[in-house]
């Protein structure tokens, strides 16, 4: 987790306190919740209301000069936000703050209504919610002029929640400061629409925005600004519960308004054919094999080959999502520059229909998912060009795996990590073809890349150090990558004896439903 300003969270006597310290102690009350019959689950899920509408009332309360439209409306309606909470005690708090997910849920059609939907109390203890509100959220400031819900105490609870459950929190997080790098190759202006259809809790909205924000400054005062609270930023997501968390983050970052229509839809993006076309389009879609149902997207007809690779079917996707000229940057397992069938047919039309300019080979020890390999590809929906040329003259990949070595823990990866990349990726200004190449930065012509087998991307720039010029790691380095790797195993080994207990379970159960029957 990064360590900026906005990380910081402090006390009314502005003393700071470090984050990993209030993600201890407020991981350690879940550990007290959880013998009154509150879940990992639900604790984490009970935050998120709560926190949400502490920092809603921090926005509220923030001085003028953070402000970009003042005066504001705030975010919550009164009665039903932080006030009306800590002015409450034991049966009398408990009753309100049920009271105010009901009343905040039945909004519907909104942005604020969405964030409630469906929501319910799951501490059904008044003085376990009492502390939870008065001791434990409410002494804190959670926010400084960036609001961002997905700050590193926040990110804290979720990834230990992901480790006390052993299943990853794949899709919650991409790294912040590959985000961060990401939005700073592409650089949206004011004016473009912006999308990702697999947005997860909205990193990179919010980074896009920042980004528009941060460049354009006064500009956001005016038609432009309103567009980008009314749909020129959106973001499609499967999972309720993510969303929720995206639509929270999107408020407080200024991005929509309580009472305007909800800027992210909740939907499997590869289930329908598109609507609307963009001019950016930044993702990281989930890793898995076909739909919510398991079976290829066969119903997309504008698809260039039926496949059950999520991850293909994702680059077939925000190809169409593109407008002509749009640029998309996403995330993607090495095995999409590599797979045979759809995988060859996808990546030759990406070739000759796009301006496949930039490839970057990520390390592993990144992402809470251990082990993943994955890259970053940047492409230009051109067409083809004039004469039938192809839209891709030259591909360039930069090497930012051979030879790295990241951990969660003791060596995360931070937005520094990557300034070499980023200076490579705009090295030539707006001509790709001038770019400089280094050591681990270098292009591959069309003609090579579509005489592949398979036309296969999965290319190598750097060769590893021989063993003799190897360094190795600390040993606490080494130790946690040891560890990461078997709690992945460990992980895995459980999910298939769970499926083989449930599947037991069912062959058993259909079996005495079959002596039942025979009795009867």
């Amino acid at each position: 987790m990064s360590t900026d300003k906005s990380a910081t969270l402090i006390q009314p006597s502005d003393q700071q306190v470090p984050t990993s310290t209030l993600v201890n102690r407020l991981w350690s009350y879940c550990e007290l919740l959880r013998h009154s019959g509150v879940s990992t689950l639900d604790y984490v899920e009970q935050l998120t209301y709560l926190l949400f509408l502490k920092m809603a009332d921090e926005r509220a309360k923030r001085p003028a000069m953070f402000r970009r439209n003042a005066p504001e409306a705030p975010l919550v309606p009164e009665g039903r936000d932080w006030t009306s909470l800590t002015t409450r005690s034991a049966e009398a708090l408990l009753d309100h703050y049920e009271f105010i997910l009901k009343d905040l849920g039945q909004r519907g059609g909104t942005m604020l209504g969405e964030v409630f939907t469906k929501a319910s109390n799951k501490i059904h203890e008044p003085a376990v919610l009492e502390r939870l509100i008065k001791d434990l959220i409410d002494p804190y400031t959670w926010t400084t002029e960036n609001q961002d819900l997905k700050g590193d105490a926040y990110e804290g609870l979720l990834q230990r929640g992901a480790e006390d459950r052993k299943t990853g929190a794949g899709q919650y997080f991409t790294p912040r400061p590959l985000i961060d790098a990401m939005v700073d190759c592409v650089q949206p202006k004011i004016g473009e629409t912006i999308t990702d259809p697999a947005c997860g809790t909205g990193g990179f909205l919010i980074a896009a925005h920042a980004h528009i924000a941060t460049r354009y400054g006064d500009e956001l005062y005016g038609d432009e600004g309103r567009k980008l609270q009314t749909g020129a930023i959106t973001g499609y997501e499967l999972v309720r519960e993510t969303a929720r968390l995206a639509l929270m983050n999107m408020l407080l970052h200024g991005i929509g308004t309580s009472e305007a229509k909800p800027l992210i839809t909740i939907q499997d993006s590869l289930a329908k054919p598109i609507h609307k076309h963009y001019d950016i389009v930044l993702a990281n879609p989930p890793f898995g094999v076909g739909s919510v149902t398991g079976e290829a997207y066969t119903a997309r007809t504008d698809f260039w080959a039926p496949t059950t690779n999520k991850q293909l079917n994702f680059v077939q996707h925000i190809y169409n999502l593109l407008k002509t000229n749009g640029r998309g940057a996403l995330v993607l397992p090495d095995n999409v520059l590599f797979e045979g069938g759809a995988g060859t047919t996808i990546r030759r039309n990406l070739l000759d229909l796009c301006n496949v300019h930039t490839l970057l080979r990520l390390p592993t020890g990144i992402f809470y998912a251990n082990g993943v390999k994955a890259n970053v590809l940047f492409f230009d929906k051109t067409g083809q060009r004039s004469g039938g040329r192809p839209g891709t003259r030259q591909l360039w990949v930069y090497d930012f795996r051979t030879d790295q070595r990241f951990t969660l823990k003791q060596r995360q990866l931070s937005r520094e990590h990557l300034n070499d990349f980023v200076a490579a990726y705009h090295s030539g200004g707006s001509d790709y073809s001038a770019r400089k190449p280094s050591e681990r930065f270098r292009a591959f012509d069309y003609d090579e890349l579509i005489a592949r087998d398979k036309v296969n991307l999965d290319l190598t720039v750097l060769q590893p150090a021989s063993p003799s010029d190897t360094v190795l790691a600390s040993p606490d380095v080494i130790a946690q990558g040891i560890v990461d790797e078997l709690e992945a195993a460990l992980a895995q080994f459980t999910a298939v004896a769970r499926a083989l207990k449930t599947g037991a379970q069912t062959a058993d159960d259909s079996t005495t439903e079959g002596e039942e029957a025979s009795e009867r």
